[in-house]
């Protein structure tokens, strides 16, 4: 979409008859909530090669307000608020930054690829909330094509008693034009322990670090490095205000190997995100394309196992809703 459009929708649930939108200006998408903005989806980055450039949500903000995530923090530039990035890939590292292989540890190798927006096959408002439709093309540093994209994204209110919130479904399917088969793996498949980053990945606000997960196993802090879940929730406080939020994400049960790992941290920085490739590289064949589904919700306050429970259940169900 090249020139700057608008459109404002009803959102067809009682959610206090909040009203959802959104404007492209040609390189990023915005969307309010009543008029406030919740969300940012940059889809045309100017990132540095060595970041991996790709598309990313930032900022993504509660309805009262407060931001979950921030972008290029300075221990990991790389980090863009979320996003879909993978490390390992094959050869090459749409993560950013040096690349973990067993025979180098961590190094830069000149492989930091780049995710390319296609185009918007369209914004879709007849369902619930907003969907768009994306097209996206993976090429290595070099500019050799390695894969394409198909990528969809929705946003819409929740309406559940136990927070103000709303969610973002989002589904990616990946497509090898390589010429070669390709495996996605991890620093962790490649030996080093508990680092198998690489999937839909959320990095919170500094403010966040030292904040607590919550799975249908408990609640604690970073000994859920590595769990299996189908959903994982995480709470912090922000500064100045002294609210807390939470930041849920949770599977689709159709993903290969679901339920998958999920990469949490809390006492370094607060950060969490699906992990499929943890510590099995999985491959990606030509004509047997992968495909991923999570929905991630960014509420209002802390949970307990009951509040928690019952956004997961209704990320759940919006994920199934979705077609």
């Amino acid at each position: 979409m090249s020139s700057t459009a608008e459109t404002i929708t009803a959102v067809g649930d009682p959610v206090a008859d909040r009203l959802l939108g959104y404007a492209d200006d040609g390189a990023t998408l915005t969307f309010t909530a009543g008029g406030q903005e919740i969300a940012q989806y940059t889809y045309m980055p100017t990132d540095a090669q060595y970041e991996s450039p790709r598309p990313f949500f930032h900022p993504l903000t509660t309805l009262e307000g407060d931001d979950v995530t921030i972008s290029r923090p300075w221990d990991h530039v790389w980090h863009k608020g979320l996003s879909w990035a993978l490390p390992n890939v094959g050869d090459h590292n749409f993560w950013g930054g040096a690349t973990y292989t067993r025979a180098t540890g961590y190094a830069n190798l000149d492989n930091n690829g780049a995710m390319a927006h296609g185009s918007f096959g369209a914004i879709d408002e007849s369902g619930r909330g907003i969907t768009a439709s994306e097209s996206l093309h993976w090429a290595s540093q070099d500019g050799r094509p390695v894969i394409d994209e198909r990528r969809r994204f929705n946003i819409q209110l929740l309406d559940v008693p136990a927070a103000p919130a709303w969610v973002l479904l989002f589904e990616t399917q990946v497509s090898n034009v390589s010429g070669v088969e390709i495996g996605i793996g991890s620093p962790t498949t490649e030996g080093r322990e508990n680092a198998g980053y690489g999937g839909l990945f959320w990095r919170g606000p500094r403010s966040f670090t030292g904040g607590q997960f919550r799975s249908d196993q408990g609640a604690g802090t970073d000994e859920f490095m590595g769990t299996r879940s189908p959903w994982i929730a995480f709470t912090g406080q922000h500064d100045v205000t002294c609210r807390s939020s939470t930041v849920l994400f949770a599977e689709d049960a159709t993903n290969p190997g679901a339920p998958n790992q999920w990469f949490a941290r809390s006492s370094m920085f607060a950060c969490l995100g699906s992990a499929p490739f943890f510590s099995e590289v999985v491959p990606l064949t030509e004509g047997r394309p992968l495909t991923y589904r999570y929905a991630v919700v960014i509420a209002d306050g802390a949970v307990d196992a009951d509040s928690a429970a019952a956004l997961a259940g209704a990320a759940q169900a919006a994920l199934a809703g979705w077609t």
